[in-house]
């Protein structure tokens, strides 16, 4: 059974960092392109953020380019985002994901849809 735990969320000040976490299992980690979402709102569609290939190849989205960083520890089954320089619009619910089995490599497009196993999700809050 895949299961998907994040942690590391928090509140901060504008400008501050923070790394979160997921710790994956029940599914060959090192085998399956993952991903980070976040939305500010339930009733939001989930943004992606980040995604990472099994080789460790990225896709960082526009508005976090420079700032957030995606990372893997296969060895952990461990998902990382190292996020720095964290601004108010940055503030939401960040969640983990796996793409299905079979699926090591990402592509070019970071969209919820492609991902089957999602975490409960992470709260981010960051203040002006």
């Amino acid at each position: 059974q895949v299961q998907l735990v994040e942690s590391g969320g928090g509140s901060v000040n504008h400008g501050e960092s923070l790394t979160l976490s997921c710790a994956a299992s029940g599914f060959p980690f090192n085998l399956r392109c993952m991903g980070w979402f976040r939305r500010q709102t339930p009733t939001e569609e989930r943004e992606g953020v980040a995604q990472i290939d099994i080789e460790g190849t990225t896709t960082i989205t526009e508005s976090v380019k420079g700032r957030f960083t995606i990372s893997r520890d296969n060895a952990k089954n461990t998902l990382y985002l190292q996020m720095n320089n964290l601004k108010p619009e940055d503030t939401g619910m960040y969640y983990c994901a796996a793409r299905p089995g079979g699926y090591g490599y990402c592509g070019e497009q970071l969209g919820a849809t492609y991902f089957a196993s999602w975490g409960q999700g992470t709260q981010v809050t960051v203040s002006s």
